[in-house]
């Protein structure tokens, strides 16, 4: 799988930088991933769910908002609208590149950001998905830790959040406060998912009710179990993605078939050396272990030709037994090979 370092423009001219995760094989559509707001595009969250994306076809970008991570700006006095108008440009950007298929994720903060700016994406979003999204924008001011009275009186000071310090401005909490997030819930009008924990302590399920309530359908709600607000573990954010995927695909354009009516097609993916094949109606990856210089996402070349003897084989006794009446309870067929990726590569 490959990750395309990128930079982009927001509408301000100011310089924003994210990484593009590629599938190993087609792209059947594009996403975009919003970080939360004590995070950035390299958090846990942010890189599981945007590779285990990738894995089943959907380019995704992760990317930070404006003075946060590798990105440009001042993020003292950005605030919610400046996520907003990120969120937009992003949006655009993918839009230019992949055209249509276009699914808006977004992850707290971030799960508030997508929600407002996806009415606002030239051309139009095809879903919309949050991760432990609050439905009230000014809920986040009651994570600060400060006094933001000062703040307002003097323009700019310093919090507290999550136990890490940030520099804030007037702007940042007025920006927050004027923030309507189920208002643009109510105009959207696009497939939504809401994604929640129902023991999330930091933005409690009951927003994702709020969001819920507030929505058209189509919409669902998937509960995400006994899942942390950051999502730090793998499994929770594999299993979020996966939904996600499940989901969107209804909403992402139909896969072409490019398999030609006799034989099989092989197309070299974004990978080192990840390979999409079409056989048929099926399409699948095929790849090297890590140990040679792959990702691992597929079956080997080697295994590809074991798994056809094995395959071969099996079926060509269970034939037979049908044809002699034979009682065969099952066949299980064990392949190896003694050939070198190494050396095979060498002698090519």
């Amino acid at each position: 799988m490959a990750t395309e370092r990128i930079e982009f423009e927001n509408n301000n001219g100011v310089k924003l930088a994210g990484a593009l995760e590629l599938p190993p094989g087609a792209v059947r559509g594009a996403a975009l991933f919003a970080h939360c707001f004590t995070c950035t595009s390299r958090s846990r969250a942010a890189t599981r769910i945007t590779r285990a994306l990738a894995r089943v076809g959907i380019a995704t970008l992760r990317f930070d908002f404006t003075g946060l991570g590798g990105s440009d700006g001042d993020f003292a006095n950005g605030g919610f609208a400046s996520d907003v108008e990120d969120v937009v440009s992003a949006a655009r950007f993918l839009r230019e590149r992949f055209g249509s298929g276009l699914l808006l994720i977004g992850h707290s903060l971030g799960g508030a950001a997508v929600l407002a700016a996806a009415g606002r994406v030239v051309g139009g979003v095809d879903a919309v998905a949050t991760i432990g999204a609050p439905s009230d924008v000014p809920h986040v001011l009651g994570q600060f830790h400060g006094d933001l009275d000062a703040i307002e009186r003097d323009g700019e000071g310093e919090v507290e959040i999550a136990g890490r310090p940030f520099r804030i401005g007037r702007g940042f909490i007025e920006s927050v406060q004027r923030a309507d997030v189920l208002g643009a819930v109510r105009k959207l009008k696009r497939p939504l998912l809401i994604m929640h924990s129902p023991v999330d302590e930091i933005v409690s399920v009951e927003h994702a009710r709020t969001i819920y309530d507030a929505a058209f359908h189509p919409k669902s709600f998937v509960s995400l179990d006994d899942a942390d607000h950051l999502m730090v573990r793998d499994r929770d954010a594999h299993y979020a993605a996966g939904v996600i995927a499940s989901w969107a695909e209804r909403y992402l354009p139909e896969a072409e078939p490019r398999a030609p009516e006799d034989g099989v097609l092989v197309q070299s993916g974004h990978g080192k050396f990840g390979t999409q094949v079409y056989a048929g109606s099926h399409a699948f990856v095929a790849d090297e272990p890590k140990s040679y210089g792959g990702e691992d996402m597929g079956p080997t070349p080697y295994d590809l030709l074991l798994a056809a003897l094995g395959a071969c084989t099996s079926m060509t006794i269970r034939m037979y037994a049908e044809r002699k009446a034979l009682p065969l309870e099952g066949v299980e067929v064990l392949l190896t090979h003694e050939r070198d990726h190494a050396e095979d590569c060498q002698a090519m």
